[in-house]
């Protein structure tokens, strides 16, 4: 009778035991040329922020639009793991800015409600311009135009923004003239 217990003995010819690889030691940092070997790899998998791409010209401009979106999508860039701008928001030097293109602008505008609406469109254009000109790295302008006909009438407005006090501002410079208020608000984000 065969004894059956739990430390069953197998035969030796079916036991085939693999040799045990080892693998391989990852450098540690703190060794002088190991160092030098991840910094290596790291430039290598990293990416550079791309300043100017000049366009194919050879290719028709149906053919241009498709390419310039593909390669957009591929860009990327490296963290620079920047908190804070180089340089903040003046808002007293924005506000003299703004208030003198207003000026310049309106000085002769009666109020035409149609003349306005694409009025207010080219205000916000040069307004943005102006701003870009500060260079004021990694800030996100929005620009509100608002032309208000004086009726007797009163008026408040509102304004609701997730905002960082640290780092984010705001700007407002008005035009008035017998028949209407021009209101210009710009909003300067930080994006990190």
């Amino acid at each position: 009778m065969e004894r059956r217990g739990r430390m069953a003995k197998t035969p030796t010819s079916q036991t085939h035991q693999s040799p045990v690889s080892k693998r391989e030691r990852r450098p540690s940092m703190f060794e002088k040329e190991s160092y030098a070997q991840i910094l290596r790899e790291r430039l290598r998998e990293s990416f550079h922020d791309v300043q100017y791409v000049e366009p194919p010209f050879d290719d028709s401009i149906a053919d241009l639009g498709k390419e310039w979106k593909s390669a957009l999508a591929k860009l990327k860039f490296a963290n620079s793991y920047r908190m804070e701008p180089l340089k903040k928001f003046q808002a007293h030097s924005v506000e003299t800015k703004i208030q003198q293109i207003l000026k310049d602008s309106l000085k002769d505008v009666k109020y035409d409600d149609k003349a306005f609406s694409h009025l207010s469109l080219e205000l916000a254009d040069r307004i943005l311009a102006a701003v870009k000109e500060f260079a004021y790295h990694r800030y996100k302008f929005i620009i509100k135009v608002l032309f208000i006909q004086k009726t007797g009438q009163a008026i408040n407005i509102a304004s609701r923004w997730i905002w960082d006090v640290a780092w984010d501002s705001w700007v407002e410079a008005k035009h008035e003239t017998e028949s209407y208020l021009a209101l210009v608000l710009v909003f300067a984000l930080y994006c990190e």
